[in-house]
């Protein structure tokens, strides 16, 4: 019996209609970044409070990755995926009436259950919805809607706030009907979870014999997700009151810079040996920090972007490739655990050294604070480079 039209056009478009929802959901992460400052003016807030608001995301992510890490493999793809459509719709909606900061908090809380939901789900999704042949490219196309959403949404809120009405809504609006769009292509998309997994919270734990190896590759994500983060919560009012820039558009590309270079980066360095591109992500990240740091001292806006390119290039191979080494060591039964706990490392980074550098502007300044935070960035790259030379040499040593 062969299959009718309309399943064969879900099976060859299912992919891109994944990536489609994937990448629409993403940009909603990061589409309040260009806002913060208008935010700040509005609500009377200093950077502090931008930070604690942008960090309360990585709270939304990290619950969701330990509830509902598991409950794809058990549910379906699609109903969870649905579920995170829902955060997405419900943060947006939270955002275009939100007059106060423990709404734009509520807000990035659902957001981040959004992001935390989606993440692992839509990326197997799209990985069982493409022939076997072609799993690499299908593991890209997640990766580039991944990022990609990332890297568009500051960009798209910065060209609407600087260019068209209703500074604070209308971003909001248009990303709620992108959101709905993505709803109709999960329900367009074929289910390909066998549904054999079990409901629980997720399990973290690392295997003894392994944990050298990955404490040097979550350093380095440690490292780079925290620079991440600054680039998101930050860099808008760095372009702002150490630049003297007031054009959003400018303060989202600005801030998108990272995450188009880590998208490229990741892509580009998928056949480096692991360990070898993990050393190679922390000495660009180091470069990209000495960057930063240069371009808040001067300061200067060309510099700034430039650091962006930089160390979203260090980012995105430290990372990837960390994740892949650590994958590649864990045993099989147990390598859920591993690499949910990578991510917990990962979302840690993007919150804590952050708020860090909220508390630090109060007391420096806000530019010795940020030139404090590039060199504190670099010296941890370092140690992480330091230490998988280490590494190399003594395995090396005992071949």
């Amino acid at each position: 019996m062969t299959d009718n039209p309309p399943t064969r056009v879900r099976q060859r478009f299912g992919f891109a209609l994944l990536a489609y929802a994937f990448a629409a959901i993403m940009v909603g992460t990061t589409l309040p970044t260009p806002m913060y400052a208008l935010y700040s003016d509005r609500m009377h807030f200093q950077v502090l409070t931008t930070t604690v608001i942008f960090s309360t995301y990585a709270v939304g992510v990290l619950a969701a990755l330990l509830v509902f890490g598991r409950w794809s493999d058990a549910l379906g793809r699609r109903p969870v995926l649905l579920a995170g459509a829902g955060f997405a719709l419900a943060s947006g909606v939270v955002f275009l009436f939100a007059d106060d900061v423990p709404l734009l908090l509520l807000g990035r809380v659902l957001s981040g259950l959004s992001a935390g939901v989606f993440t692992g789900t839509a990326t197997a999704a799209i990985v069982e919805t493409s022939p076997p042949e072609q799993r690499d490219r299908a593991t890209s196309i997640a990766t580039v809607a991944n990022i990609g959403g990332l890297g568009a949404g500051p960009l798209l809120a910065g060209v609407l706030v600087q260019y068209a009405p209703d500074p604070l809504r209308l971003s909001f609006g248009v990303h709620i009907a992108l959101v709905v769009l993505g709803v109709a292509a999960i329900i367009a998309a074929p289910e390909t979870s066998s549904r054999t997994g079990t409901l629980g919270l997720q399990r973290l734990s690392v295997p003894a014999e392994m944990r050298p190896v990955f404490v040097t590759a979550a350093t380095a994500a440690f490292a780079g997700f925290s620079v991440t983060g600054l680039f998101m919560a930050v860099v808008p009012t760095f372009v702002r009151s150490v630049m003297g820039i007031e054009n959003h558009a400018v303060a989202g590309l600005v801030a998108s810079s990272i995450f188009v270079a880590s998208a490229i980066a990741q892509l580009l360095a998928r056949r480096i040996p692991p360990r070898r591109a993990v050393a190679i992500g922390c000495a660009i990240l180091v470069v990209g920090m000495v960057v930063l740091a240069l371009a808040l001292h001067l300061p200067s806006l060309p510099l700034l972007v430039v650091a962006g390119v930089v160390a979203g290039v260090g980012q995105g191979i430290s990372f990837s490739r960390g994740l892949a080494a650590v994958a590649e060591l864990a045993p099989a039964d147990r390598r859920a655990e591993v690499s949910s706990t990578y991510f917990v490392v990962a979302y840690v980074a993007i919150s804590v050294p952050v708020i860090a550098e909220g508390f630090a502007s109060q007391h420096l300044g806000l530019r010795t604070a940020g030139v404090s935070f590039a060199v504190a960035t670099a010296v941890l790259a370092a140690v992480c480079l330091v230490a998988i030379m280490m590494q190399e040499r003594r395995s090396a040593a005992t071949r």
